[in-house]
């Protein structure tokens, strides 16, 4: 198997240093939660792998949401997360993730913190102006913030409620949203229909929309974040319905995970993130696939 740019391992293991030194200087406390437990989000289109009757975490998101329930305002964790069939140019069955939070914020809060978070990490690497696959990208100045309402009515001159009542929601924000919003610039796609709020609070004044957004660059996606829900019913509803969908869809049915619906009632109203680590190294290295930024790939083993 080749090898990777030597260049490339060295950048990433900057990037993981920057990210720490970034977090550690806003008072986070870096964690580490179990890769192996029992019951991971149930959620009808991500995969988790079996692991000696119990499963690799496909997030490490329960976990550390129990520890806001704790009482740990503030956490970090730069962590492997496992799906299963997840494989191609941007995905891997193993992968990196870095997931903050940060109580007493919402998703608002949120973007101005990633957006600080990836200036400091290109300073840190004296990058100024991004390249990626010979396109420019501008870090510098107000990024764009655009929500799917808007993208949707600007770029397909229909509404996000008609393509989901057509069951065609997903399809369309891949092949025709994501790939039309600006390359030149990060955008945050942001306040997504109420069926796509997955863990997050909808908004008090529009109960329709929830309080979630995506970051892309250049066209990948790399991060999800939410104002999170804290209504004990209305997420154990969700739940519930989540592993409905994957009976129906002939998928394994993972256990409720009970024990993070109990703790879910002591934590305190947050604002978290999922940040893919690989893809943000992909970027910051004009690598055109994720295999060109890990030491080995699973094929490679």
């Amino acid at each position: 198997m080749p090898l990777p740019d030597k260049s490339r391992l060295f950048i990433r293991s900057r990037v993981i240093q920057s990210i720490r030194e970034f977090f550690i200087s806003r008072g986070y406390l870096e964690v580490e939660t179990p890769v192996v437990i029992p019951a991971p989000a149930p959620e009808a289109n991500i995969d988790a792998i079996a692991a000696s009757g119990r499963f690799l975490q496909t997030s490490p998101e329960l976990c550390m949401k129990r520890l806001l329930a704790m009482g740990y305002s503030s956490i970090f964790q730069i962590c492997k997360c496992f799906r299963n069939a997840e494989r191609g140019d941007k995905h891997l069955p193993e992968f990196t993730m870095l997931e903050w939070y940060q109580a007493d914020a919402d998703y608002i809060y949120l973007m101005d913190e990633c957006e600080a978070m990836i200036k400091h990490v290109t300073s840190a690497l004296d990058k100024g102006q991004l390249f990626f696959q010979g396109k420019g990208i501008d870090i510098s100045g107000t990024w764009e913030r655009i929500t799917v309402r808007d993208a949707f009515l600007k770029y397909t001159g229909s509404s996000p409620e008609k393509a989901i009542e057509a069951g065609s929601f997903d399809e369309i924000m891949v092949t025709e949203i994501e790939p039309s919003l600006d390359m030149g610039r990060p955008v945050f796609l942001y306040d997504y229909p109420a069926s796509q709020a997955a863990l997050s609070r909808t908004k008090k004044d529009d109960p329709g929309v929830a309080e979630r957004f995506e970051l892309y660059m250049g066209g990948l996606e790399l991060a999800n974040a939410f104002s999170e829900l804290i209504d004990v019913a209305e997420q154990k509803k969700r739940f519930l319905e989540e592993l409905h969908s994957r009976a129906e869809k002939g998928k394994t049915i993972y256990p409720f995970p009970d024990k993070f619906i109990n703790d879910l009632e002591f934590m305190p109203p947050s604002a978290g993130i999922a940040f893919g680590i690989d893809r943000f190294i992909m970027l910051l290295t004009d690598s055109p696939s994720i295999d060109d930024v890990v030491a080995f790939t699973p094929e490679g083993l």
